[in-house]
């Protein structure tokens, strides 16, 4: 079983940063690829970012390409998703995610899920 737990939401005014977490208990963390996804109201959720086993290979959906960051530390069971120059549209619940085959550019490969957190970015 894994558990993932974001945190670092919250509201921000745009052009602003956030920093999201995840930590996940699994001491095979470095096993598992990790990603981000979001899902604003009204719409399908939304394959953000990810990372594979030790960090060298990352995904972007194009929206967000230079402004958002992933990122993890084996050490500390962590991922991370930096975000700068936030917009009004990236408001949306984050999800971080777990992939157990490794896969961090397949949205279906993601197996486990945190809860989630908020991300509100006013204009």
């Amino acid at each position: 079983q894994v558990q993932l737990v974001e945190s670092g939401g919250g509201l921000v005014q745009a052009g602003g940063s956030l920093r999201l977490s995840c930590a996940v208990s699994r001491r095979t963390f470095n096993s598992y690829a990790m990603g981000w996804f979001r899902q604003a109201p009204g719409k399908e959720r939304e394959f953000v970012a990810g990372i594979g086993w030790y960090g060298s290979s990352t995904y972007y959906v194009d929206s967000v390409k230079g402004r958002f960051t992933i990122s993890r530390d084996n050490a500390k069971n962590s991922a991370y998703l930096q975000m700068n120059s936030l917009k009004p549209e990236d408001t949306a619940v984050y999800y971080c995610a777990a992939a157990s085959s490794g896969s961090y550019r397949t949205p279906n490969a993601y197996d486990y899920w945190g809860q989630g957190t908020q991300v509100t970015v006013s204009s």
